[in-house]
């Protein structure tokens, strides 16, 4: 059967640059890449590149047991595990380097910034709570979706009419089969925890000046991430109208949605103010 894994990736290539009363993310002709990076941000990228390393020299049949524990699994599938929810975002593709390319570099544009402003302590609670959250919006598109999506295959597979291939997707005497082939669904991925990343600058620093490699003019972070909820959103109702592009883009959504739930619940106990910029 056919392979039906969602990589959570990241479509935007971004570049910025914070006033000194935060930090400049360029770094000088003296600077390193990790030399003046607060910790958690640091080991956040180390502990993805370490295990995205370890998935493409390890031998094949361990590399790929490593995803295959770790990835995120729908959890009606015989291959779920609820440790998944955290181990799924250090996992990136070995075939696409862009995938952990755009995630990390991302993380380490942005997460400096965040890490400074939120404290390091508090920037790893919203990171990895972004994270967990996005899984779980992943989990609940799964449950919305994954019966129109498996029916096609079935009736692929076994040259089946796709009402025949429904009923036996329906039929309690093949719960125990649908639960393995409902193993197909696995999310890798560092994106959804990085979109809540961005989400938090674009509140933080919302009229900070974004600079995109394709766009000759800079945008301001309110309005970028402004332009990635509705892409994502659009491309997401698409995705479950049966359009996949592989990615996961509800996840990317639910990222965004925790994390404005967790940024807006510290606003209002008066945790901080705004970052800069005509900051949240």
């Amino acid at each position: 059967m056919q392979s039906y894994k969602v990589f959570v990736s990241l479509p935007f290539k971004v570049i910025t640059q914070i006033n000194n009363n935060t930090h400049n993310t360029y770094m000088n002709s003296r600077g390193s890449i990790f030399g003046n990076m607060p910790p958690v941000t640091k080991n956040l990228i180390i502990i993805n590149l370490i295990v995205w390393l370890a998935m493409i020299v390890l031998p094949g049949r361990i590399g790929g047991s490593l995803e295959e524990f770790g990835g995120l699994h729908y959890f009606k599938a015989t291959g779920f595990n609820p440790v998944q929810l955290v181990t799924y975002m250090f996992m990136h593709s070995t075939g696409n380097f862009a995938h952990i390319l755009f995630n990390m570099f991302t993380l380490w544009m942005f997460g400096m910034t965040l890490e400074r402003t939120f404290g390091s302590a508090r920037f790893l609670f919203y990171y990895m709570s972004c994270g967990i959250g996005a899984g779980l919006i992943q989990e609940l598109a799964w449950m919305l979706t994954w019966e129109n999506t498996l029916t096609p295959i079935i009736a692929n597979a076994m040259h089946i009419d796709f009402p025949e291939a429904r009923e036996i997707l329906q039929s309690p005497a093949a719960q125990g089969q649908v639960s393995q082939w409902l193993n197909i669904f696995v999310t890798i991925g560092a994106s959804g925890a990085i979109y809540g990343v961005l989400l938090a600058f674009g509140m933080m620093y919302p009229n900070a000046p974004i600079y995109l490699f394709f766009v000759p003019v800079p945008i301001k972070a309110k309005w970028m991430v402004t332009g990635m909820i509705a892409l994502e959103l659009l491309i997401g109702l698409s995705e479950a109208a049966g359009k996949s592009d592989g990615i996961a883009h509800f996840a990317h959504l639910g990222g965004m949605i925790f994390g404005f739930l967790i940024i807006y619940y510290w606003k209002k106990k008066g945790t901080f103010g705004g970052g800069g910029y005509g900051g949240y």
